[in-house]
């Protein structure tokens, strides 16, 4: 059972839609419980930082995540999902994140010929082994939307970087943290491997 965190944020239906896609059982709740018994957890996120912190410490889940991640559950971020995951963002200056990961979340800088937000296709650049992209292509396509990137501190956690007017941080992993910039789950059979790579960690259906 793959759990997706409930914390208001948008995007909860066509992550859980893209996981019934692949044939994994899901279930979006913010229950302690159930979430500390998945197998997998996703932390989706759109919004903004600040809004979506107040909102998981409204129903405690910076406390849940962080047993979570201790247990050593697989843990997805997605998007915003991927920024909370750090210590802060520019975006709400002085709101603390979750400060598992070590890291800088930035706006992406004004270039000529670049719209902000990001939003659409863009290549990604493999490195390494990730376990997040076996199967997958070279140089494979994904959908972001987004204004602000990762900037990680350990250069080795990064498994996947894309450009757009700067070098972004596309994807993380260290031990069982995973995360993308990107959107899993509207990057259409590139996205749908990456979800099912995800769910084949730790004993997924």
């Amino acid at each position: 059972m793959i759990a997706v965190i409930d914390y208001d944020a948008g995007n909860l239906k066509s992550v859980e839609k893209a996981l019934h896609h692949i044939g994994q059982e899901s279930l979006v709740t913010r229950d302690a419980k159930e979430l500390l018994a998945a197998d997998q957890v996703i932390l989706p996120g759109v919004g903004a930082f600040g809004v979506a912190m107040a909102h998981l410490k409204k129903y405690e889940l910076d406390r849940v995540i962080e047993e979570i991640v201790q247990k050593g559950t697989p843990f997805l971020g997605i998007c915003l999902g991927q920024h909370l995951l750090f210590e802060g963002s520019q975006e709400n200056s002085g709101v603390e994140g979750l400060g598992l990961l070590e890291g800088e979340i930035i706006k992406i800088p004004d270039s000529p010929g670049l719209k902000i937000p990001h939003i659409g296709w863009n290549s990604l650049d493999l490195l390494g082994d990730a376990r997040l992209f076996a199967g997958v292509g070279e140089h494979p396509y994904v959908y972001f939307v987004h204004s602000y990137y990762l900037r990680a501190k350990e250069e080795s956690i990064v498994t996947a970087t894309a450009e757009y007017g700067v070098t972004i941080h596309a994807s993380i992993e260290k031990g069982n943290l995973y995360a993308c910039q990107f959107h899993p789950e509207k990057s259409s059979a590139t996205g749908l491997t990456i979800l099912q790579n995800f769910a084949a960690l730790g004993g997924g259906a």
